[in-house]
């Protein structure tokens, strides 16, 4: 029988946790990861457990909270709702708002040039035609997300490295 390396543990077997095939299995997940443009990849089996993030520093919560965001910007008249109801609903009415800036591409969304940098925009900030709003990552590719109009950061509707969506409202701007 083959001996075991000095470093590694022997779970299951030490044919299936060698160090090469593990670099091998996260070369793989990060090729999956970059291709299809996605944040996070866990992956997990007997023997190992791997999760590749490419937002640094933010929890997997954070990814998650864009509805509590977009509810907020609802009247209170629609409290009456079932609160499914209400997240699809305040999904879909902030992309009607005739200054509703949406996303032209599925990707994750960057309210920062660069992590630790303050945002591009707040609300009650007061913007030019093309400045720069957010960035939006898709396929490594990072797209600026430009004001097509003067005036008033009203509300921003997503959080930093957030997925979106295509045609998904990001700010009002009015």
């Amino acid at each position: 029988m083959a001996t075991t390396p000095k470093s590694t543990s022997t779970k299951r077997s030490a044919a299936k946790t060698t160090p090469s095939d593990e670099t091998k299995l996260v070369q793989d997940l990060a090729d999956i990861l970059d291709k299809a443009g996605l944040a996070e990849l866990e992956y997990e089996s007997e023997t190992v457990a791997i999760r590749l993030s490419r937002v640094a520093g933010a929890a997997p919560v954070a990814a998650v909270q864009p509805a509590p965001a977009a509810i907020t910007a609802q009247p209170s008249a629609s409290a009456a709702s079932t609160p499914a109801a209400t997240e699809t609903k305040a999904a879909q009415d902030p992309a009607d708002h005739p200054g509703a800036v949406t996303s032209p591409m599925v990707g994750t969304v960057y309210t920062a040039p660069e992590p630790g940098s303050p945002d591009f925009v707040s609300e009650g900030d007061t913007v030019k035609v093309g400045q720069t709003l957010f960035i939006v990552e898709a396929m490594k590719v990072m797209n600026p997300i430009t004001a097509p109009a003067a005036g008033t950061v009203v509300r921003v509707l997503v959080q930093n490295a957030q997925p979106v969506e295509f045609g998904q409202a990001l700010v009002i701007v009015e």
